[in-house]
């Protein structure tokens, strides 16, 4: 569900996500907006609760990761809850409290360069620290390497030393394993979307549904809308134009200027959509980033990239595309609102964290939207054939 929910929940589903923009938001108004979403889950019948952020844990020192879960906490009355953005599968180790991005620190990868939420330090129990008032402490792999029971053990040791938040160490999938049964009990957990692998057993049905991700069919256009400026998303972007895609940059100088950009991609995809995906994009390196920021200012050199994305998202719909992949967490924040979608199907994997999905719509789009950071190089192309 995209935002805050109002109304019933669908009737066929067993899990239910509210994915809220709030990651850079101003932290009074994401834990607003994260008791909102509480609530409502509440008033559906929820018993266990999952903070999602970011594999990356990526944040400023206000926020928004230590006051939601600060907040979440309180509304809930529990006393200790564990933080772990670990995701093996996809690069994204803790180890001794410190995360890593494939083979080296993430303040030495391309997150020191993020635009809006660059990380210069690794050691998430520092990062977590300066968010919140609450005593934050570590579970080292020795203890997770243990097992659950050994892992309870270190909950409660941290627990009578007065700590409230525990950072996790975690750098394999039997690691989530583990850590998922020793959570089991836990009302509120707080964590990147890879500890859910651990946790599914403690909920999975005893004859769990096969067919769970299947997604109605959806004919139309293709498309490729990317934001985000990650190492990853680069990278994905100039393979797609190596292999042929036609693309269109989307120049936030130009847009600065006061140029309609936007009617320009449209004009540029409508007679090259019927052949096959088109690309548009405002992906570019760390540096141009900065001048235009330095230019521009921070916040409004992403709101403008944004819009105008979002708005080409319509465009092209408008045009025909119903198969659009939107690559980076704040584009697609952006292009699912401009859109009107306010539910999706989660459907088939493409990647690691990345599945397709279909909006609950009676014309319904399929979208697959992928974080900056996750995907291999050919993720673009490959996806097409995942939703046949």
């Amino acid at each position: 569900m995209i935002g805050v929910p109002r109304g019933q929940p669908p009737p066929d589903v067993d899990a239910i996500v509210v994915a809220l923009k709030s990651r850079t938001s101003p932290p009074a108004e994401a834990i607003e907006e994260s008791l909102a979403a509480l609530q409502w889950l509440r008033d559906a019948g929820c018993e266990r609760f999952y903070f999602k952020y970011c594999s990356t844990f990526d944040s400023t020192d206000e926020g928004n990761i230590g006051p939601v879960t600060s907040a979440l906490m309180t509304a809930l009355g529990t006393r200790f809850t564990i933080a772990c953005p670990a995701f093996p599968e996809n690069q994204r180790t803790i180890f001794k409290g410190y995360l890593f991005v494939g083979d080296v620190l993430l303040s030495e990868s391309g997150m020191r360069n993020h635009p809006l939420t660059p990380m210069a330090d690794s050691n998430l129990v520092r990062v977590l620290q300066r968010q919140t008032r609450r005593k934050v402490g570590l579970v080292t792999h020795d203890a997770v390497a243990g097992g659950p029971d050994a892992i309870l053990e270190r909950f409660s040791a941290l627990q009578q030393q007065g700590f409230e938040i525990a950072i996790v160490d975690a750098t394999s999938n039997q690691d989530l394993s583990y850590l998922g049964a020793a959570c089991a009990n836990l009302r509120l957990v707080t964590a990147g979307s890879g500890l859910a692998l651990g946790l599914a057993p403690n909920f999975r049905p005893a004859a769990a549904q096969a067919a769970a991700s299947a997604l109605p069919e959806v004919g139309g256009l293709r498309a490729v809308i990317a934001g985000s400026c990650s190492t990853a998303t680069q990278g994905q972007v100039a393979f797609a134009l190596e292999r042929g895609v036609p693309g269109f940059r989307v120049d936030p100088g130009r847009l600065a200027a006061g140029e309609d950009v936007v009617k320009g991609a449209l004009d540029w995809a409508a007679p090259l959509l019927p052949r096959g995906p088109v690309l548009v994009y405002a992906t570019a390196a760390p540096e141009a980033v900065k001048a235009i920021q330095a230019r521009l200012g921070v916040e409004q050199a992403g709101q403008l990239v944004e819009n105008a994305l979002a708005a080409g998202a319509r465009g092209l719909v408008r045009l025909g595309a119903r198969q659009l992949i939107v690559a980076g967490g704040e584009t697609s924040g952006a292009v699912v609102s401009a859109l009107g979608i306010t539910g999706l199907r989660i459907g088939p994997q493409i990647d690691p964290g990345v599945p397709w999905t279909t909006s609950l719509d009676d014309a319904p789009l399929a979208l697959a939207l992928k974080s900056g950071n996750f995907g291999t190089r050919d993720f673009f192309l490959k996806s097409w054939a995942v939703l046949r």
